[in-house]
């Protein structure tokens, strides 16, 4: 062990604010992201006044699932307006914020080590917790204050970066639906459109299933219906892959630039009939999945059923246009997952480095 390693119990104390006065109905909990979030709980008739209320500066952290999630729950709350967490919930603070800065601290929880540290020290129980005493005793580097400052706006260039292209994205994701909104659902139907179904324009076909024991590292991704769930060495569909939730999670469709596994919880489209990609894709984009859903418990989409699914076809010199105009789109919004993810990448790096510096 370093010698500048000292446990985390000597720079931190738990703190008991109570809501005793309501101050606020603001309830929160922690993500395994170490995110606050909205509390999921049912808190309707709780006496809210024994909750905890954490204000800016302050830490929060759910011992109690650790064991199950191999993560600690914790979080630095950042925000003006104080909330309230639940009472199980260790709430703490920095003794002396001269010695240890609050950032530095969040981005060493952040570290997959110390969640693993952690959950080595979990009970014995289902979801197994971790006692205040045990996360006391986990040490950390401690370098002088200047040093950790100058790691933090490291970190926090790289954050703001990664920010600013997932905002940017937004924007081109906006951009290409009001582009698609002028030119199909705002434009008058001439008679140069044509009624018609989607299985007119479009052929789907059901994904097929590969276990993750069975995924062998490779280039092409494997698209499931929650998103890219891995990767693989072969592809079952050719680029551009446009594919959508089947099973569980239904419609909300994506687009592959490159040749992917369809996942055998999805849909994908197989084959186009004289239409454009990126018509074909806002089309389905813009459809409502949840006339598709019928009584079963686990919500199923049926391809026969969105193939007989009415629409207005419009011309396809039409559709052309529109597509060009949003492809560029999409290409910025590209280049700007990829940036993002080498950032991801290069935030991983800093916060493995800490333990040396």
């Amino acid at each position: 062990m370093k010698s500048n390693y000292e446990p985390l119990g000597k720079h931190i104390q738990l703190v008991d604010y109570r809501n005793s006065e309501e101050v606020t109905s603001t309830v929160l909990g922690i993500s395994i992201d170490k995110e606050f979030m909205p509390s999921v709980a049912n808190v309707i008739g709780t006496d809210l006044s024994r909750y905890k209320l954490i204000s800016k500066g302050l830490f929060a952290c759910n011992p109690m699932h650790v064991g199950r999630d191999e993560r600690l729950p914790i979080a630095l709350y950042e925000k003006d307006n104080a909330a309230i967490v639940s009472p199980a919930y260790f709430m703490f603070e920095i003794i002396d914020r001269d010695v240890l800065n609050e950032e530095y601290l969040m981005m060493w929880f952040r570290r997959p080590e110390f969640d693993r540290e952690c959950w080595f020290m979990t009970d014995g129980s289902v979801r197994g917790g971790i006692t205040w005493d045990d996360l006391c005793r986990i040490k950390l580097p401690v370098p002088s204050y200047a040093r950790q400052c100058e790691i933090v706006e490291s970190y926090r260039a790289i954050t703001d970066r990664i920010a600013l292209k997932r905002a940017e994205n937004d924007n081109l994701d906006a951009t290409a639906q009001a582009l698609y909104q002028e030119f199909f659902l705002n434009n008058p139907k001439t008679g140069e459109w044509s009624k018609g179904c989607i299985g007119d324009v479009l052929q789907l076909q059901r994904g097929h299933d590969l276990p993750r024991a069975e995924m062998h590292d490779g280039d092409y991704p494997v698209a499931g219906s929650t998103g890219t769930i891995g990767f693989h060495d072969q592809y079952t569909a050719s680029a551009p892959v446009i594919v959508m939730g089947r099973s569980g999670n239904i419609g909300n469709p994506r687009l592959y630039l490159c040749s992917c596994w369809a996942h055998n919880t999805t849909l994908y489209v197989k084959q186009i009939f004289n239409a454009d990609p990126m018509w074909v894709y806002f089309m389905l984009k813009n459809l409502n999945y949840d006339s598709f859903v019928g009584g079963s418990a686990v919500p199923t989409l049926n391809r026969n059923d969105v193939h007989a699914y009415g629409i207005t076809i419009p011309p396809i010199h039409l559709q052309k246009i529109f597509g060009e105009k949003v492809m560029k789109l999409i290409r910025l919004r590209e280049e700007n997952i990829s940036e993002v993810s080498q950032l991801e990448e290069l935030q991983s790096t800093v916060l493995a480095t800490i333990s040396s510096r």
